[in-house]
């Protein structure tokens, strides 16, 4: 199709179809921008139909609508930092071309002047919490300035890898390209950050340029230190040690498990905070269930070694856990942390916590082990000024606002909150944090507030699961009345919203603004 050049590596073009974009691809186009708006008249390709077709040819896509009538100053600044990180040669569209040509000059002459490093909303991560809440700002202002920093080239649902490690998902269900979901209107910046400058609002990031923002929110996840443990990192992924918190480890995990015919079989989960607490216990209930169901499980050995002083954090569900315990033959030890990994050995070291508070130290052989690594605020926020004592964001357990600085939110694993570091967690707090980001741009009072709302649902064998939902203190949370679903009861119905709502919910709602049971609560509801 026709295009014309305006610039070294920038094109614009009228409309264009689906089926332009292989011949765009073979003529060496590795960016899609669309600057026109949808439902502009009868009969217009989609923007999203033709971002999953980009998507499928491996071009990068990003979508800033431009509608008719004059330039908005908004524009041309989310087009210059556009510009400024799209891979290159960038082909821009709108009906005719002539409104991408308009916003790329405007935009290049921005640049030029030095200007067009400042945006609204400043977000630092781009997994589930900080995707989520620029989704739900976008829906509620889409004019907003939201740029997105993350160097990540993927996108993954942590929370289907149990399911991978149990072989219920394949891996790739789990993953997609950044570029796919970054919210249409959102700049994203493919870059880390490096430094934090609240006193100035601004932020350092990885080439050395300072980004300026009028409120922040932080989403940076947390660290998985595997180097914590000594043997632990090289081991992985071989001489039986796996993990299903990283995306290449979980089918090892599904391939150990069916081949494992006897020996012993070792689940560690380290010392709180971790993310998803349940997980630990998930793999290893779904694993006894697949030897159970075997007939292997007999001549199995399972122990679970767990740095935690209960089975589980809410005592409500620690009964009918115990009953899985119990069912499986399984070999509980509280209080108790991984420490050494020797994996060509198939070694294991723990050091146990005794009732008079003295230590112990114990090695178990083993033909599996599954490990959930420590974990830790990641570094940069631990050495910067938004760090509380635990080395996480200081947020107000309610607002999530910063309890220094005003202009500053955090959400997801990264902030100090007391919740269960849940997806589910992330999902409720989105929508609060973007109410709460605009109420503070708008000079008003907070209206939303957070409960601490978490969710785990518990595998505890194939086609069932424990729905564990929870907020700050324990307080139990269910979200649906006990007659449809029982969350103290392992049910068929909680498997399938694990298995097929959640995932659906993730893809096309959390991450898209759509707050379906996510309704953010107001300060006078």
């Amino acid at each position: 199709m026709n295009h014309t050049e305006i610039a070294p590596g920038i094109s614009t073009a009228g409309q264009i179809r689906v089926e332009d974009l292989a011949a765009l691809k073979d003529c060496g186009i590795a960016t899609i921008l669309c600057n026109r708006p949808d439902d502009e008249e009868p009969g217009q390709p989609g923007s999203e139909a033709i971002r999953m077709e980009a998507e499928r040819l491996g071009l990068a896509f990003a979508s800033i609508p431009i509608p008719l009538g004059p330039l908005d100053e908004r524009i041309v600044i989310r087009t210059a930092q556009a510009l400024e990180h799209l891979p290159r040669p960038i082909l821009a569209y709108c009906r005719s071309g002539a409104r991408s040509t308009m916003a790329i000059d405007a935009a290049r002459r921005l640049r030029q002047s030095g200007g067009g490093e400042g945006c609204d909303v400043l977000i630092i991560g781009g997994g589930a919490a900080g995707i989520a809440t620029a989704a739900s700002l976008l829906r509620r202002r889409p004019a907003l300035s939201v740029t997105i920093v993350d160097p990540a080239g993927d996108h993954f649902y942590q929370p289907g890898w149990t399911m991978v490690g149990a072989g219920v998902f394949p891996p790739e269900a789990t993953r997609r390209s950044m570029a796919s979901l970054i919210p249409a209107g959102a700049v994203w910046m493919r870059k880390s950050a490096l430094a934090f400058v609240p006193e100035s609002r601004k932020v350092i990031v990885s080439d050395g340029s300072t980004l300026s923002y009028r409120v922040l929110v932080v989403a940076c996840g947390i660290k998985l230190d595997w180097d914590a443990i000594p043997g632990l990192a090289e081991s992985l992924g071989s001489n039986g040690v796996t993990s299903n918190y990283r995306y290449d480890l979980a089918p090892y995990t599904h391939r150990l498990v069916s081949g494992l015919t006897g020996g012993r079989a070792l689940f560690t989960q380290p010392p709180m905070p971790i993310k998803c607490a349940g997980a630990p216990q998930k793999a290893m209930y779904l694993s006894c269930d697949q030897w159970r169901r075997a007939g292997r499980l007999p001549a199995i050995e399972v122990g679970f070694h767990s740095a935690a002083p209960a089975l589980f954090g809410v005592a409500a569900y620690v009964p009918p856990l115990m009953a899985y315990v119990e069912r499986y033959g399984i070999d509980l030890t509280l209080q108790s942390r991984l420490i050494a990994v020797d994996g060509p050995g198939r070694l294991a070291t723990f050091e146990r916590t005794l009732a008079d508070g003295t230590t112990q130290q114990e090695e178990t052989g083993f033909d599996m082990l599954h490990v959930v690594p420590p974990q830790a605020a990641p570094d940069i926020i631990r050495a910067s000024p938004l760090a509380a004592a635990n080395g996480f964001v200081d947020v107000d357990e309610a607002t999530l606002r910063h309890t220094r600085f005003q202009d500053i939110f955090a959400l997801g694993d990264v902030c100090s909150a007391s919740n269960a570091k849940t997806a589910a967690a992330a999902r409720k707090q989105a929508p609060i944090v973007a109410e709460n980001v605009l109420a503070t741009l708008d000079g008003r009072a907070l209206p939303c507030v957070y409960d601490g709302y978490g969710s785990c649902p518990l595998t505890v064998e194939r086609g069932r699961i424990v729905l564990a939902e929870f907020g700050y203190g324990g307080t139990l949370l269910p979200t649906f009345p006990t007659w449809l679903l029982d969350g103290m009861k392992p049910t068929r119905r909680a498997w399938r919203l694990k298995e097929t709502l959640l995932p659906f919910l993730y893809w096309n709602a959390m991450l898209k603004g759509r707050e379906w049971l996510a309704r953010p609560a107001r300060k006078a509801d």
